[in-house]
């Protein structure tokens, strides 16, 4: 097994690449998720493991098969409807009301497989007229699951959820019970191998972003690392733009830099609209 010392190594190893924080409660979860990657590997010493994620000519892979072991990547089509009902009902409609342009521009922050990305491309689809036109950047650190969102095929589990009316319209059915994203809901999502921590990252995308998703993200982050993706999150958002985030995550000890919105029993996060009233220095650094 591994012992303390490595695997505290390890747990600091992966903290400084990724940003992921493996806390205590989940160390017996973590050793497990490293000991599957080693048997894979036919290693037996974790020394030798953690050099070979260090040093070898295939450590970024290893290190990507590894956050793939040690994240949860479940996701589907329309998960967690009630919320982006939410999204479409009222904080987009109230976007739209004070928007200067004609182009809702949203980020999807942890799109994993791109289920996320998809649905909220299908949704603008439907709410907008013909008027408006999106874009979508949807990014993730798994470079297996930006291959995935790429591809755009998805089987049984992801699309349980999708209404009927949308899957006739929206994907075509492929043989093995399989199903593929339409171009008409593609060509609007631009996909990304992007890490949340690493300042390229903030480069690659755009500042003027209406609606920031990054649902069910937080999780893996330490306070810090969630303060400084969430200043990034703030400068990127136009006034009035909104931030979603998983039902269970909050970023109430961290900010008050965001107007609390209550919708449909949904906790949402505004930037403020006037421009000045709040800016960046005011994020907590409790």
């Amino acid at each position: 097994m591994i012992d303390v010392l490595n695997f505290n190594q390890l747990r600091d190893y992966i903290y400084e690449k990724t940003g992921i924080y493996v806390e205590d409660k989940r160390i017996y979860y973590f050793k497990n998720r490293v000991l599957r990657r080693m048997r894979k590997l036919m290693l037996d010493d974790p020394e030798i493991y953690f050099n070979f994620l260090k040093n070898s000519e295939y450590a970024d892979i290893e290190m990507a098969k590894l956050i793939n072991e040690i994240t949860v990547n479940e996701t589907y089509f329309f998960r967690e409807f009630l919320q982006l009902q939410t999204f479409a009902e009222y904080a987009l409609k109230e976007v739209l009301e004070h928007k200067k342009n004609k182009t809702i521009k949203v980020l999807s922050a942890g799109c994993a497989s791109g289920e996320e990305p998809y649905t909220l491309s299908i949704i603008l689809n439907e709410m907008l007229d013909s008027n408006y036109s999106f874009k979508i950047d949807a990014l993730d650190i798994d470079g297996n699951m930006v291959k995935k969102a790429v591809a755009g095929i998805y089987g049984q589990y992801a699309i349980r959820d999708v209404p009927q009316v949308y899957l006739k319209k929206y994907f075509e059915k492929l043989n093995k019970g399989l199903y593929k994203i339409k171009e008409k809901i593609k060509k609007n999502v631009n996909i990304y191998n992007l890490n949340l921590i690493e300042d390229e990252t903030y480069k690659k995308l755009d500042n003027n972003y209406d609606f920031i998703f990054c649902r069910n993200v937080f999780i893996y982050f330490t306070d810090d690392i969630r303060r400084r993706i969430i200043e990034r999150f703030y400068l990127m958002l136009n006034d009035g733009g909104y931030i979603f985030l998983g039902h269970s995550e909050s970023i109430n000890r961290i900010t008050n830099a965001f107007q609390i919105v209550k919708a449909n029993n949904f906790i949402l996060y505004r930037k403020p609209v006037r421009e000045g009233t709040i800016n960046a220095q005011n994020i907590n650094n409790r």
